[in-house]
């Protein structure tokens, strides 16, 4: 029998999230509840579920949090068997099926309400999508049960057994980051049949999945793998997971360095090298021809060209750049003088007087903050809702391979933009893009800031089986202190040292502002107190670093280029206009680091596709009676 669980709908499950965010395990078990008043029930088929189900589902997970540590701290050891254990109890016992099971809604119910004690002990100070679901890969308890779903086998003396096979990480590229192989859990079985089998010594599992996970996502385009039958699917599998393993030992065995020769006994002497064996070179595929080559954009709403810069870095080179702001614009020209940038009006512009437009791989730009429909609109929101219809018509007309726009995580994650988004996929759609939308935070990819943005991206296929989001580096971020030390120091202020033991954590987002009020300060009064809590006075800017007669325990202000240290913009990126303009232009900005991390994804995605389709062209050689789909 299949149940319908309670669930806690954004506007009441955030205002929890981060009451929660400062309370301990303990203090949390206090906050358990069985019911909420704002929760809500949707009709999917099945019967509600009782308050005794749900009583018994919390014992037994509290039971098995227990084992692990519940309510200390556990070691990652102890987590990884908790959350395969997890896994297969919730599949097993709490009677979901898929379409409820989607909701990011019924999730946050368990996470918030039911079992919030466990949710928090299991990731102290969670980032919101661990706990509201916004993305249900990474929420703590829905993205073991997706797992347990797509490998269960009713049959099998152990129906979740295969969850031992590869690690969270691992299963994470074949589920969360290739959704053309891991929405089908006959293929996601079939994977994990082969990849058991493989003899990996010597090479990187997680080198080795990617590789071979890339070989496949070239034959899903045209190989129905749901419809061949299960003996051929795993021998299919089984010759690419081959290939990728054979082509990886001869990559390893080409880079292995000679040892030192030594001298003659006799001699002393060091002999002279033998003429190195020539290197083996694997023949050119049309995947390693296309990693090659660089891609073309079109940046709209290019600001300072941060972004530019940073897909600039991944492969990108823009043919044409185009902003309003002259300041921008020249920013941009003072440092990239061969770009071709324009300065105008994006919903006046015209690609088709620009016959090189027409057939760019990328158009890109971080489009103005529009605010929601339920809120009151103001004259700069309808441009900003101009600039966005703007985009997606030009979209149309130069027919990209792909698409790139950042915004607010609002855009994304929050139920006020629900009819923003459906428009907006739905006018995606039917240009015959997939559009995918995520959050992301550049803190987690080198960038000394806690700035989270939403980013939608769109392909056309096959580009889009291809795609899978960039992965945080796993560093910690650095300090503010850290970042500004050396500066904060440089005009021989004698608090600096200390001050950088004050400035310990990540800095907040950096706010650039309107363009039509106000004057250069670090945002509204909750991101000043958020950097006065680091030592740095918000309400302005400061012209130069502190000096030496800057009192010692003091609270400087930070400079322009020290706000674009924070923003990880290279120091020998220069800004033009005044200090307004140019901090604008930096609170603005999306960090190059990240722009990079995304444009990396996009390319290996391009590269890809266009392997496939020479491929396409191509007569298969290999099994090609058994994998016509």
């Amino acid at each position: 029998m299949s149940f319908l669980y309670p669930r806690l709908l954004a506007g009441q499950a955030r205002p929890l999230f981060e009451e929660y965010r400062h309370l301990s395990p303990a203090e949390l078990t206090e906050r358990v509840a069985i019911t909420h008043s704002s929760a809500v029930y949707v009709a999917t088929g099945g019967d509600r579920i009782s308050e005794t189900r749900l009583k018994r589902l919390r014992g037994l997970v509290v039971d098995l949090a227990t084992e692990a540590g519940f309510p200390n701290r556990s070691s990652r050891t102890s987590n990884a068997e908790f959350d395969i254990r997890l896994a297969a109890l919730l599949h097993s016992e709490m009677g979901l099926v898929p379409a409820e099971a989607a909701s990011r809604d019924v999730w946050a119910f368990l996470a918030l309400v039911l079992l919030p004690d466990v949710a928090y002990w299991r990731y102290p100070d969670p980032p919101r999508d661990r706990v509201l679901g916004s993305d249900l890969t990474r929420h703590v308890f829905g993205r073991l049960w997706w797992r347990a779903q797509l490998v269960h086998s009713s049959d099998d003396p152990d129906p979740y057994g295969a969850l031992r096979i590869l690690g969270e990480a691992a299963f994470d590229q074949i589920y969360a980051r290739r959704a053309a192989l891991g929405g089908s859990p006959y293929t996601v079985k079939a994977i994990l049949r082969v990849w058991n089998g493989l003899d990996l010594r010597g090479l990187s599992e997680r080198d080795t999945l990617r590789d071979f996970l890339k070989r496949l996502l070239r034959l899903a385009p045209f190989v129905l793998f749901d419809g061949i039958e299960e003996q051929a699917l795993d021998e299919e599998l089984q010759a690419v997971a081959q290939e990728s393993v054979a082509a990886l030992l001869r990559a390893a065995s080409a880079e292995k360095v000679e040892p030192e020769p030594k001298p003659n006994a006799v001699s002393g002497l060091i002999p002279a090298p033998a003429p190195p064996p020539a290197r083996f070179t694997p023949p050119a595929t049309d995947e390693t021809r296309h990693a090659r080559r660089r891609f073309t954009s079109l940046e709209i709403c290019a600001g300072a060209g941060a972004q530019a810069l940073g897909l600039e870095r991944a492969g990108f080179d823009p043919v044409m750049l185009l902003d309003h702001n002259r300041k921008a614009c020249a920013t941009i020209s003072l440092n990239r003088p061969h770009w071709d940038v324009r300065c105008g009006d994006l919903v006046e512009f015209d690609p088709l007087e620009y016959p090189n437009l027409l057939n760019v791989d990328l158009l890109s730009g971080g489009l103005p903050r529009i605010k929601s429909a339920a809120a009151v609109r103001r004259a700069d929101d309808t441009e900003a809702r101009k600039v966005l219809a703007a985009a997606l018509r030009l979209l149309t007309l130069v027919r990209p391979k792909a698409l790139l726009l950042e915004n607010l995580p609002d855009l994304f994650d929050s139920p006020d933009f629900a009819a923003d988004r459906s428009s907006i996929e739905s006018e995606l759609t039917q240009a015959g893009y997939h559009p995918s939308w995520t959050v992301l935070n550049a803190a987690d990819f080198g960038v000394p800031q806690n700035r989270r943005s939403a980013f939608l991206v769109a392909l056309l296929e096959p580009y889009n089986s291809a795609f899978s989001w960039p992965e945080p580096t796993g560093k910690p971020t650095r300090t503010v202190g850290e970042v500004l030390r050396t500066s904060m120091a440089a005009n021989g202020w004698p608090g600096a040292e200390l001050w950088c033991t004050r400035a310990d954590q990540a800095a907040p987002a950096l706010v650039g502002g309107s363009e039509n009020r106000g004057g250069a300060d670090l945002g509204p009064t909750g991101s000043k107190r958020a950097w006065a809590n680091l030592g740095v006075d918000g309400n302005s800017l400061a012209d130069d670093p502190p000096d030496a007669g800057f009192p010692i325990d003091g609270n400087p202000k930070i400079t322009v280029r020290q706000a674009a240290m924070i923003q990880a913009i290279p120091d020998d990126w220069q800004l033009a206009g005044g200090k307004t303009a140019e901090y604008r232009q930096v609170g603005h900005a999306l960090p190059p680091p990240l722009a990079e991390a995304i444009g990396r994804a996009l390319a290996r995605a391009l590269s890809t596709g266009e392997a496939v389709l020479g491929h396409l062209t191509q007569v298969p050689t290999r099994s090609s009676d058994s994998l016509a789909g």
